[in-house]
């Protein structure tokens, strides 16, 4: 069937360029926002209190209990950083590299919805700036402690981080999206169910690691929720809209087609 028929034809790549300038808008305005954060360390610190509180309040914070116990175990503590670190990036980043290149069909909405999980975080670090668990009385900074290769505290590329942009967790939201992703590229068990542990495992991390609170991480599957929902929403409504076009073209045309001649009989 043609796309004159009402079909929507194969999605094509997007041109590399225009990936590459979506990237770099994000970054300016992640770096516009973390300029402000040496402003606003108290009242992100206060926010931060004001979140454990009433974690506790719930008897749900866990936080603290995970974070003295990865303290005592100095190999796994070094294992969780560097992950912590590191996964966020690549396996997001060539997860998304891989649907680009070879799922044209499947990397539109979602790259729609991975940049939509970024704009709702940066709105909410811009409106309430939270700070990590380690900057409270109690905590430890474990990736710090560790010594990890890549560390905030190292001048390498996580010392550029908002270091009170805590609420949401994009760790989560974007493991998430990466669990999302998988599922919709293959059907084979063992790398659905690694698409499952990802978010898990890094849940853990973030927690025990002195990074995120549990709440945050409950912002981070709400945002990527809400963003994928809304990713699909749009993606559903410009394919009606191009089968609509396509139909009113294929009007159009038959409507301009000669009437074909009968023959006279005398």
């Amino acid at each position: 069937a043609s796309s004159a028929e009402g079909v929507t034809p194969a999605p094509k790549r997007t041109h590399w360029w225009v990936e590459l300038l979506v990237i770099v808008w994000l970054l300016w305005v992640y770096d516009l926002i973390s300029n402000l954060a040496p402003l606003r360390r108290h009242i992100a610190i206060a926010h931060a209190q004001g979140i454990l509180d009433l974690e506790r309040s719930l008897h749900l914070s866990p936080e603290l209990t995970l974070d003295r116990w990865l303290a005592g175990h100095h190999t796994l503590g070094l294992l969780l950083s560097y992950y912590y670190d590191n996964a966020h990036f690549i396996v997001t980043f060539g997860l998304l590299g891989w649907l680009w290149w070879k799922r044209a069909d499947l990397y539109r909405p979602l790259r729609n919805a991975l940049v939509l999980v970024n704009v709702i975080g940066f709105a909410v670090f811009w409106l309430y700036p939270v700070a990590p668990p380690r900057v409270l009385h109690g905590f430890t900074d474990v990736v710090a402690a560790s010594g990890t290769i890549g560390s905030w505290h190292t001048g390498s590329l996580a010392s550029q981080a908002n270091q009170y942009a805590a609420m949401p967790s994009l760790h989560i939201a974007w493991a998430v999206w990466c669990t999302i992703a998988i599922w919709q590229i293959t059907r084979r068990p063992w790398l659905r169910v690694l698409a499952v542990l990802y978010p898990c495992v890094t849940a853990v991390a973030v927690l025990a690691t002195g990074n995120h609170f549990l709440l945050d991480l409950v912002g981070g599957l709400v945002t990527v929720g809400v963003s994928v929902a809304i990713a699909r929403l749009l993606s559903d409504l410009a394919k009606r809209m191009h089968q609509k076009a396509a139909r009113g073209r294929a009007r159009v045309a038959k409507s301009a087609r000669p009437e074909p001649r009968t023959a006279c009989h005398k």
